[in-house]
């Protein structure tokens, strides 16, 4: 929405439409890397319960990842389970010395490269493996035989690889395997202990911190799982000498190579004492013969019970992908089909297996608002078509507050009651309202809390969104003051308990300034993914901005602000952006603001296997729009000819805006067809629009 200093109505005229199939689209931006942050389990009355591995991992800051192999990717089978499962991925042999740097000095990144664009185009992050290891070594390395010669060759090994993917990869195996299997504890013989002695990892650490600062540097073994073990001691006196020291290692990593028991009955004991050391632990390579249920469950479970242990790779996607093809040790089958482990495995994160739907409803009901189904999504439509209520929702002025206008809605469904935050308007200025209600019969007789009486104090507040925060456990209020603006809340039905305003920047980034023209800067729209947190704003001139920040670094760290969209007609594509992922897809789902020929508010729409697009048209025109008074039917009468500012009613509440796209409803402003004036005092009123042509 436009702030309080436009005085004029917007212009009615508009020219053509976009006629491209696909939105133009700055360069993708690629992942940041997470810096450290403290997991925590989430429980099933502050996340929403995913169907998907990652998904669910991601409601208590998590990762579920899997290690992946370039020349696979090309499998549909498999790249369709790694892009739908999986928020973390371990290149299997790409990034090993072998491959990186077959000879001194010559560096080979095209398999390793392949991986890692194909994971930051589906939003995943990037574990790399692995830097120094006595094995899959090339000859010309194992067969130096000076200290000088090969302590030159691996600092400069480690330069090359981590400062090609310096930004991209979210954490490093730096060292990997260097302690002896049996009971000595001590280091394994290979060429970097002959002939660097016990210093070279410490040497390897300090090297990779300087190459990338802001990487999660790990040690990784296997074998380490059992807490008495001498090769588990050897590695925790290690981490314990380094952190003492000060030498830079942020994580362990335990490959987790199982037979059909499972984890040792002291695995979460070893996990919770490395992490007491100050350092993260994750499990990095697992899989298990025969994938009992239960062994996936318990090992899944060791992890959600440390808050320090903050992913879980599994070596493979199918069984047929496994080094250990003959024990059957993975999650999916041969032809790609989820085992038994697999729900198991999702259930330990707290998550619903789809064919359990049905026994989860009661759970389930508490994160889902009643218009959304539970039965798994059907795809979006090519089109749609829509039923209007009548006035929902109208302003109630008191003794401080002369309402014009009730405007910019957005909608939470969360413990039994919808929750509204909106613009209320006036002459005199922009704030925020709230109000809750347990059925839309009773939406007009809500009372109205007016923000500007807690912390979020008066001036101009406008155009609010509001999501549930799982990593932090916090509800957050975005909202624009002619900055981008937030407020935290631990209590979302607790109106006074919002904090005062942030802004996610320090001033308008530079390149909304150099295209803004005579616009403004409005209708700021956070959406996360499993690795990433993104921010939208508009500028009424034809611009969609999109910067980012990692899942661990938000609300900070918002950079890299690039045009994520344009159009030379402004009113094509005009303001209040929304982006949504899909339920139980890989897409996601934008609709903006447009004013048509006729002077109207519309929505168009477009789709992307990922936030950072490309978009490819939906529903994006006049003729067949999103959502416009020529796809709405009034049963109780047309009382707007505008169909504009608000939000689609989702199917959680979270931080990845997740909606089911059978029978879709939009809350949304429209206003009184004759109505005039100067724009700020405008009568807008609430209504909700129902999907009447759903393929559900």
């Amino acid at each position: 929405m436009t702030p309080l200093t436009r005085s004029r109505r917007r212009r009615a005229s508009v020219l053509g439409l976009l006629a491209a199939g696909v939105m133009a689209v700055a360069g993708t931006a690629t992942a940041a890397p997470a810096t450290a942050t403290t997991a925590t389990s989430a429980t099933a009355t502050d996340s929403i319960q995913a169907s998907t591995l990652g998904a669910q991992a991601a409601q208590s800051g998590r990762y579920f990842g899997a290690a992946v192999a370039a020349g696979k990717l090309g499998d549909g089978t498999y790249s369709t389970i790694l892009d739908r499962e999986f928020n973390m991925v371990t290149p299997e042999n790409e990034m090993k010395w072998d491959t990186t740097e077959r000879s001194r000095g010559s560096f080979n990144f095209g398999p390793a490269d392949q991986i890692v664009s194909h994971a930051t185009s589906h939003g995943q992050r990037v574990r790399g493996h692995t830097l120094v290891w006595h094995s899959q070594l090339p000859s010309w390395v194992s067969s130096i035989g000076d200290a000088n010669t090969l302590r030159t060759v691996m600092n400069n090994h480690i330069n090359g690889v981590m400062g090609h993917y310096k930004g991209k990869v979210y954490a490093w195996d730096v060292v990997n395997e260097a302690f002896a299997d049996g009971g000595s504890g001590a280091h394994r013989p290979s060429v970097f202990q002959n002939l660097l002695g016990d210093g070279f990892i410490e040497e390897a650490f300090r090297t990779a911190r300087a190459a990338d600062a802001s990487a999660k540097l790990c040690y990784n073994d296997y074998n380490i799982e059992n807490w008495t073990d001498a090769k588990t001691q050897g590695v925790y006196r290690m981490v314990r000498d380094f952190k003492a020291r000060g030498v830079p290692i942020d994580c362990v990593g335990f490959q987790a190579h199982f037979g059909t028991g499972g984890p040792p009955a002291s695995f979460q004991t070893t996990l919770s004492n490395f992490a007491a050391l100050g350092v993260d632990v994750q499990i990095t390579e697992l899989d298990i013969a025969q994938a009992p249920t239960t062994a996936y469950a318990n090992t899944v479970k060791a992890c959600m019970n440390v808050a320090r242990c903050n992913g879980i790779t599994v070596w493979g996607i199918r069984d047929t992908d496994s080094w250990r093809a003959g024990e059957n040790p993975l999650l999916f089958d041969g032809n790609g089909n989820k085992k038994a482990a697999y729900n198991s495995a999702l259930t330990a994160m707290g998550g619903t297996p789809t064919v359990k739907a049905a026994a989860n409803t009661a759970v389930k009901a508490t994160a889902k608002s009643p218009a959304s189904p539970t039965s798994s999504a059907a795809a979006l439509p090519g089109s749609f078509s829509w039923s209007s209520s009548g006035i929902l929702m109208s302003p109630k002025s008191d003794s401080t507050h002369n309402i014009a206008g009730l405007k910019d809605p957005t909608v939470v469904y969360y413990n039994g009651k919808y929750h509204v935050f909106a613009s209320v308007a006036s002459a005199s200025g922009y704030s925020l309202v709230y109000l809750n209600f347990t059925d839309w019969s009773q939406a007009a007789s809500a009372p109205h809390y007016y923000l500007d009486r807690s912390a979020i104090g008066t001036g101009y507040r406008a155009a609010p969104q509001v999501f549930y925060f799982a990593p932090q456990r916090t509800w957050y209020l975005v909202y624009q003051t002619g900055n981008a603006s937030y407020s935290t809340n631990t209590d979302i039905s607790n109106p006074n308990g919002w904090s005062a305003p942030r802004n996610f920047y320090s001033s308008m980034p530079d390149i909304i300034k150099q295209n803004i023209g005579n616009g403004y800067w409005v209708d700021m729209w956070v959406i996360c993914d499993s690795a990433n947190c993104y921010l939208f704003s508009s500028d009424d001139n034809g611009h969609l901005y999109r910067s980012q920040t990692t899942l661990a670094q938000f609300p900070n760290g918002f950079t890299n602000t690039v045009i994520a969209a344009q159009d030379s007609n402004k009113y094509a594509l005009f303001e209040a952006s929304n982006v949504y992922k899909v339920q139980d897809s890989n897409q996601y789902l934008l609709i903006i603001e447009a004013i048509g020929s006729d002077g109207r508010r519309y929505f168009r729409s477009w789709t992307s296997n990922s936030i950072a697009g490309s978009w490819t048209q939906l529903a994006a025109s006049e003729n067949n729009p999103f959502a416009r008074a020529s796809n709405v039917t009034f049963p109780t009468g047309a009382w707007t000819k505008d169909v504009s500012h608000g939000e689609l009613v989702r199917a959680g509440y979270d931080q990845t805006l997740t909606i089911n796209p059978c029978k879709m409803q939009y809350l949304y402003q429209g206003m009184n067809p004759n109505a005039s004036g100067d724009y700020n005092t405008l009568p807008w009123r609430l209504g909700l629009l129902t999907q009447t042509n759903s393929s559900c």
